[in-house]
Formats: structure tokens, C-alpha cells, sequence
């Protein structure tokens, strides 16, 4: 993911290029590409809510061969007639307009994808580029605080900065930048960063992935196969045989209290986790609130707020006192990526955000 702001964002692809107020989104198809499902759906700029009602679906990947069989379907499927495309997708964006998604074969062209579905325009932007302008659109209710403290605001003042981070298929970092009272996204590959244990067990945790992988990222321990790797690693510390688990294996056994070695395997994650979004909040100097958010989060939010998280994210020594004031919240939506493609079509097209 490269640094970017608005200016990227408000770029189209296709000439003539067109004049912020003059395009408009009601025939632009919307992506929220991943590593495992790939969302489609319309959107109306000049709605309070601007996804269209009935227009979203949900791919996996692996039954596609390319990004532009998948979007086939979805046309077949819907009876939509886009006239562009606008695809958040996990990779990092190039400046020739390709990505290569993370976690998945796919590589993606927005020249060829626009000339092989015959569209006005494609044009590429980074997955938290999304959810990073998800919170300018999502309602009140549709985020929940998890440190007592009031929901983070943007739009409250002219200069703001929030952190944004959530486990999947990977890990994705990002920032949502209030300047001049207009938002634009800051992309990182930070979850690709080293990671840095906290505890004695996450030492042992480094040195077993090490052995294994050579570096070992924040990203081997904070995403679906990451939370395997985090129990395949405890049961060896125990000198367990670990089963051949899947992530939605870990998270059941732990919600059902049914195996201690997945149980500590979350509470490990959250951990992590909680560490990890404390660490951003310095890097950035994200003083006005962080966003959770990504495909894990609804499984890992009854294990977020038991406390280990926010314990392990005020932990930051002499800056305890100053991250302890950062307020957290959990996006709720449904679809947050789809309603930060929205956001930055709505900026596109020439709307402003709405206020706090």
C-alpha cells in the first residue's frame, strides 16, 4: 500500500478526465476485494445512504479465475449495467494503476479490466483506503466503544488523526487524515512490520515462527492463519500434538470453552492485537481515535472487550497516560469496505463528507 491522499483518489483513468460535481456514481459499480471474498455494489452519491438497496454480493475468490469473472457474475447475477468501476483492493496499488493481491494469486490490471468489460473507467485504490473513509458514512450505531470512552469523531475539528487497523485473510493498517477539514487516507503496508513480543510466551511465539519463516511479521500472528500459527505454537510450548485446525475451528473451540490451547490462543491474539494498535497510535500520532475493524473482527469482539486488548494498548510506559485517552472503536457495519468505496466515490463526485 503506498502513501496517498484525496488527490489520488479524485484521479480517473479514462479520458477526458472528468471535473469534480460534473461525474457521478449511479452507474459505478463498487469492489471490496480481499484475500478470500470479493463484494460488489451500486452506489448513489447524493443519498444519506448511499449503497442501493439489494445491489450487494458476495464472492469467494477461489471460485473465480480473475477479478473479471467474477465481476461477469455479478453483472449476470444483478442485471447491472455500470458505466465504471471503482476497486478497493488488498495490495498495494501501483502507479501504472496493477495490484497484486496479498493473499491470493490475482493480479489486477485496471487498464485491461477496463477494456475487457467494456467499461468508461476502472480505477484502482488500496482496501484501506476504504476503510479508512468508512467512518466519514457510518452511523452512530454502527460502532461501539470499547474503552468507556466517547466514539472518535472526525469531522469534530479541522486537523484530526485516526489510526485504523483490522485482521483478515491479512492484516491492514491505515489512517484516516482530517485536513482542512476534508478527509483523505493515509496507506501503509504496516502489517507487514516485524513483530515485537510482549510477553514471555509471545518470545517463544517469535523464536518458533522464526525458526519456520525467517522474519516473522506482525501479520503471521494477526490474521486468520496467524491465530493458527498462535495454536500450533502454544500447543508446542505445551508439548501438545496441535490438530489440524482452521481459524473458524480455533475461534469456536475457544467460544466454547471446549479446548484450553484455543482459548489462550485468542486471548494470545488479542494480546497481539491490542499491543500492535497501541504501537500505531505512537507511530501515527493517532490522538484522536483508532477504528477496528476487518473479517475477524465480529468473532474476536466478545474477546476484545474482556479487557486483555485495551490493557495491552495503554501499555506503552511513558506514553501510558496519553494513549490511555485515545478512544477505540469497533466498526459494526455490515460492510464497512463497500461504505468506504461509497465514501471516496461520494468525494469523487464532488459531495463532502457528513459532519460530526
Amino acid at each position: 500500500m503506498d502513501v496517498q491522499g484525496a488527490k489520488r483518489h479524485s484521479r480517473d483513468m479514462s479520458p477526458p478526465t472528468p471535473t469534480p460535481g460534473n461525474q457521478t456514481c449511479a452507474g459505478t459499480l463498487l469492489v471490496d476485494l480481499g484475500g478470500t471474498n470479493v463484494r460488489f455494489a451500486s452506489c448513489d452519491p447524493t443519498a444519506t445512504t448511499p449503497l442501493q438497496a439489494g445491489s450487494l454480493r458476495r464472492y469467494r475468490v477461489a471460485d473465480y479465475p480473475s477479478l473479471e469473472a467474477a465481476t461477469r457474475q455479478y453483472l449476470d447475477d444483478s442485471g447491472a449495467q455500470p458505466q465504471s468501476m471503482l476497486v478497493a483492493a488488498a495490495g498495494r496499488v501501483s502507479a501504472e494503476q496493477t495490484v497484486r493481491i496479498t493473499n491470493h494469486a490475482w493480479t489486477i490490471d485496471a487498464h485491461a479490466l477496463q477494456r475487457g468489460l467494456a467499461l468508461q473507467s476502472v480505477r484502482l485504490v488500496n482496501d484501506f483506503a476504504a476503510q479508512s473513509m468508512a467512518p466519514t458514512l457510518l452511523a452512530r450505531d454502527e460502532l461501539l466503544a470499547l474503552d468507556g470512552h466517547a466514539l472518535p469523531t472526525p469531522g469534530a475539528r479541522d486537523t484530526q488523526t485516526f489510526a485504523v487497523i483490522g485482521p483478515g485473510t491479512g492484516l491492514g493498517i491505515g489512517a484516516l487524515l482530517v485536513r482542512k477539514g476534508r478527509p483523505e487516507t493515509l496507506e501503509t503496508e504496516g502489517g507487514h512490520s516485524g513483530f515485537a513480543p510482549g510477553t514471555q510466551t509471545e518470545v517463544q511465539l517469535l523464536q518458533h515462527l522464526a525458526r519456520r519463516h525467517g522474519r516473522v511479521s506482525n501479520e503471521r500472528v494477526l490474521c486468520g492463519s496467524g491465530l493458527v500459527n498462535v495454536y500450533t505454537t502454544l500447543c508446542a510450548i505445551a508439548g501438545m500434538a496441535a490438530e489440524p485446525l482452521q481459524p473458524e475451528d480455533v475461534t469456536a473451540r475457544a467460544n466454547a470453552g471446549s479446548d484450553p490451547c484455543c482459548v489462550r490462543a485468542v486471548e494470545t491474539m488479542v494480546g497481539i492485537f491490542g499491543s500492535v494498535t497501541g504501537d500505531l497510535v505512537l507511530s501515527l500520532g493517532a490522538w484522536d481515535g483508532v477504528y477496528l475493524t476487518g473479517g475477524m473482527l465480529p468473532v474476536l469482539l466478545p474477546w476484545l472487550q474482556r479487557g486483555g486488548f485495551v490493557t495491552r494498548f495503554e501499555a506503552k510506559g511513558r506514553f501510558a497516560d496519553v494513549v490511555r485517552k485515545v478512544p477505540i472503536a469497533a466498526m459494526t457495519a455490515a460492510e464497512p469496505g463497500l461504505l468506504g468505496v461509497a465514501a471516496i466515490a461520494r468525494q469523487d463526485d464532488g459531495h463532502q463528507a457528513p459532519g460530526p
